[in-house]
This record gives structure tokens, sequence and C-alpha cells, in this order.
């Protein structure tokens, strides 16, 4: 049982008064409330009186006589001796030159020390403290929650290993009673064989019996023998058994076939302790750290799905024939791709401040970073540029035997995950904003490949990764830790899903480009779907790039059109 912390609540030391106690007087040593402060601030004989708040107050001490001067009370605390004194002792001889405090401003000095302490740990330590343990404990539920579906997984593959291995084995023992049987028939060939030779012999024995006595000499010598002479014995062959080899196969060999539990090769994240309030930042917080306080405190309150989509403007993308993908930057700036290659750096008026020539086609290949950088993949080259704000063009990070073909900077964090492929495997990578791998995802916990192609790539507020697959046509989400969480594959028999993106409040939106479906679909944090967010008389044909911007609009790329929507979809 967790012990409780006692509060004690100080009444007015003023009789008949119940209020409770804020300011006291030193002088009188007695508690005040508000109200009584001020009638003794205002009274002739107590208005020279020190009252301070009750947590600067001096108590009134014990009396401690003096051991040196037992007429005096010892009221005075020796700096260098740290033992207390009367006013005489001061004088001494032994305390010459020794610097001496009051008693009552020592304690009230080391008593405000404890009392503020004592705050600091029942409304900032102990409360964090307890709120982490049970964030460990959440925790505790979901490792064990992995694991268990980790065993059962293993469980699943050796039932089915050992199915298909009874199933071998069965077909095994049938092969080896066949040719049992085969060589078997053939030995009892071989007996008959010799069983009609021993009748013939028997029988010619029987003859050549017949003409040895004495009474037979006559048939003896009419015997003509020319033609009796025996025949050969028939000539078998010997059976060939099969021979078993024995299989060769090893612990491992099992193992591998059994999959394997992979653990991630990233740096844990450290478990964020909320700083402890100071009183300056309590009277007086910055008009943005309070505009941040109350997105973060009221938008799930606030914003919710519109029972219809809004047009709030459109703009023109100048350099592209399409709008494949979208990446807004800072200033009401962005950038936008088609399936040319052209990379276009533009405003919300249609002017172009930048145009690029690139090695990209119908992929999420380009994002902002939380510097307001653009970084872009060279599928090419098998490198990730940056391109800096002042236009300059640097090359960033070497993705070896691997082609990143999409990207996305984490609003998170900061993190760099790519979306990559190498012949006919895909994964995806994470990089920090310095550049430096710090993990990669590949495979469920099957042991299965998870990725094709993942041509799209975006974050969801608590870090979970998605991927448009269009050859697996689905979207493949994982969490923060590389886990399979699940693949939504559409609501009919095709889906073709190419832009993505999410919102602040958890949505995942994705658009398919299905010939004759052409629809944006938005889907809650699981997976699940909620709505289409268009219909048919609002005129989006083949949406492709998707993006959020600050004001919680959505923005809608189109194949067939440098054009780009907005719509308000959030009320």
């Amino acid at each position: 049982m967790e012990a409780s912390t006692a509060q004690y609540v100080l009444e007015c030391g003023t009789e008949d008064c119940e209020n409770n106690c804020q300011f006291y007087c030193n002088h009188c040593h007695r508690e005040l409330c508000e109200q009584c402060k001020d009638e003794h601030q205002k009274s002739p004989d107590t208005k020279s009186h020190e009252v301070v708040p009750f947590l600067q107050h001096k108590r009134l001490l014990p009396v401690d006589k003096c051991k040196l001067h037992p007429t005096r009370n010892a009221d005075i605390l020796c700096n260098e001796c740290n033992i207390p004194l009367c006013s005489k002792c001061t004088t001494m001889e032994e305390h010459f030159g020794h610097k001496f405090v009051d008693m009552e401003d020592i304690d009230a000095e080391k008593l405000a020390f404890c009392l503020e302490e004592i705050s600091k740990i029942q409304e900032y330590f102990l409360p964090t403290s307890k709120e982490l343990k049970t964030k460990t404990d959440e925790d505790g539920k979901e490792v064990k929650k992995t694991m268990d579906g980790i065993r059962n997984s293993i469980k699943t593959e050796a039932k089915s290993l050992k199915d298909l291995v009874d199933k071998v084995t069965s077909d095994k023992l049938e092969q080896a009673n066949t040719i049992e049987k085969s060589l078997l028939k053939v030995l009892k060939q071989q007996r008959k064989t010799y069983d009609d030779y021993n009748k013939y012999l028997e029988k010619l024995l029987k003859e050549f019996h017949g003409y040895l006595p004495l009474s037979n000499f006559k048939g003896l010598l009419s015997a003509k023998f020319e033609n009796s002479k025996i025949q050969s014995i028939p000539e078998t062959t010997k059976p060939v058994p099969p021979v078993f080899s024995a299989g060769q196969f090893t612990y491992d060999d099992v193992s591998r076939l059994l999959g394997k539990i992979d653990v991630p090769n990233i740096k844990p994240d450290k478990r964020k302790i909320k700083p402890m309030a100071t009183p300056s930042t309590q009277l007086k917080p910055t008009g943005k750290e309070m505009k941040q306080d109350r997105e973060k405190s009221d938008v799930k309150q606030t914003l919710s799905l519109s029972s219809s989509v809004t047009k709030v403007r459109e703009y023109t993308v100048p350099g592209v024939d399409s709008v494949f993908h979208i990446s807004l930057g800072k200033s009401g700036r962005l950038w936008a791709s088609d399936d040319s290659g052209n990379l276009v750096h533009t405003d919300l008026q249609g002017d172009q401040l930048q145009k690029i020539q690139t090695s990209g086609r119908d992929q999420g290949y380009h994002t902002v970073t939380q510097d307001g950088d653009l970084i872009y993949t060279d599928g090419k080259n098998k490198v990730i540029n940056r391109i800096k704000q002042d236009n300059t063009i640097t090359e960033f990070i070497k993705t070896g035997d691997w082609k990143p073909i999409s990207i996305h900077s984490s609003h998170i964090n900061g993190d760099i995950l790519v979306g990559m492929v190498k012949g006919r495997e895909a994964k995806v990578t994470r990089y920090n904003k310095r550049g430096e791998e710090i993990q990669n995802i590949q495979r469920d916990n099957k042991g299965q490949e998870m990725y094709s192609y993942p041509h799209y790539i975006t974050e969801k507020i608590n870090g979970d990764i998605f991927t448009s697959e269009l050859f697996k046509n689905a979207v493949v989400v994982v969490n923060k830790s590389g886990q399979h969480r699940f693949s939504y594959t559409g609501q009919g028999l095709w889906f073709y899903p190419y832009g993505i993106c999410t919102d602040l409040l958890g949505h995942i939106i994705v658009s398919d480009i299905f010939p004759a479906i052409n629809k944006v679909y938005i889907l809650n944090q699981d997976g699940c779907f909620l709505s289409t967010l268009f219909k048919p008389q609002q005129g989006i044909n083949n949406p492709c790039g998707l993006c959020v911007d600050d004001e919680k609009n959505l923005h809608v790329g189109q194949r067939d059109t440098n054009t780009v929507t907005v719509y308000k979809y959030l009320q």
C-alpha cells in the first residue's frame, strides 16, 4: 500500500476567527488571516510589528537557557562553533571575531527551505514519479501483449512445421512400402521359377531311378539318352535394396524455419519528464506557449470529422504537369512534384521560386525537415539530397545498395523515414537528424516480408509508420518499434493506394487511384474505415498527392492537372 501524504491547514490565531492562516506576526508569534493582518497593521499597538507571509515566518522557539549563564536565554547561534549562546557569551575570548546570527532568523531560513522542498515533493516530484511508474506498468502490459503474440506465432509456426514433417514422413513411408512390394514381387516370381525347375528335376530323377533295377535292363538298353540332357539351372538376380540417406539439418536450420525474434537495433527513447513549473512561467507565460498549450489541450475536444467537405481554395503549381506529391514548407510555401521528375518550389499564389530535375516519379520522394530544408531521394544515384533555404543542393545520405523511393521527416523528433527497394526486397530505414542510420524495418514477427514497393510514407502522432504499397494493394502500418500492427486493403476488390498523410487527430488519409474509383478514404487510428471524403460531383479525378496544413485543411493534388485543391474536412 502506498503511503499517503498528510496535509495540514492552519487557522488564524486571532480569537474567534476561523479563517485560514496566510500571514504571521514575527513579534507576537501569531498566525493571521488576511483580514486580521490588515487590522493588526492598522492598530497603533502593533502597526510596527513585522508581518510576513506564513512561509517566511519566524517560529516561537522553545526557551533554552545558556549553559554558561543560566539566568540568560540562549537565543544566538555562533556560526563558527555552531552552538547556541546568550548575548554575554559573545563577549568571551573563545568567540572573539566570530559571526553570530539570531536563532529565530536561522530557524526561519531553514524552515522556509524545508517547506519549499516539501512543496516540491508533494506537488511535482512525487506525482511525476507516480505517473512514470504508471507508464512503466502500461509498458509492461504492452511488452507482455507483444511477447504473447510472438509466442503464439512461434507455436503456430511449429505446428505448421510439425504438420509438414508428418506429411513428408507419411509420404516417405509410403514410398518405402511401394519399393518393398516391388522387390518382394520379383522374389516371389523367382521362387516360382525354382519351384518349377525343382519339379522338373524330381521328375527326371524318378525317370532315371526307373532304369536302375536289373529287372528293367532291357528298358535301359533301349533307352535313348541323347535327348535327356539336364536343363541348366535358371539364373536369377539378387534384389538391390534401397539405401536411406539421412537428412542433413542442424538446430540452426530448424530455428530458421520457425522464424526469428529480432530486437530492433535502436536507442530506447527516454521517458519524457515534464519540467517543474517555476514561478516566472506560472505568472507570465509567453503568447506562443499559451497558444501551444491551448492547441494541445483543446484540439481533440474541439475538432471532429465534418459531415461534409468544403472547398477552401485552389492554387496552380507552375512547371509541373500533375501533382503526385506535396511537401508543405514555411511561410505559405510548398514543394510539389509530377511523374516526370520535375520538382518545383512555389507559393500559394502560383509564383515559381525554384525548379530542379530529379530522378523521382510517382512517389512521395521529398519532404520538408524541422529546420525548413527540403530533402529528396535520388534513386538513380542511391542518395538523399538536401536543398537548403538558400537553394544550395548538397548530398546528405548515401543508401548503399538500396534504392530510396519515398521519404518523410518526422514532426515528432525530426527522424527521417525512408522507403527503399533492392531487387525483390524492400524495407523502411530510420535515420536521425544527422543522417545516421538507427533502425531497419523489413519483416514481421513471423519472418515474412512486409514491403514490396513502399512508394509513399508518413508517420502518425504516436509514432506509427504508414506506407502505401501499390504492389501489395495495401497500406502497411507498423508501430515505432517496427512491429506490424495491421494492413488496410481498401473497401472493394481493387485498391491502388497512392498519397498518404495523417492529421492531429490520428486519422489516416489515403488516396485510391484505381480507375473508376478515384477516391480519398479517411480511416481511424486502427485502420477502420470512417468515410469517403469526396463525392463524384466535386470533380476530384485521380487524387494522388495529399497533405494537411497547419490550419487542419487537406491539400489534394491530382494526376491529370497541376491544380491543387484545398478542402476543410474537420469541424
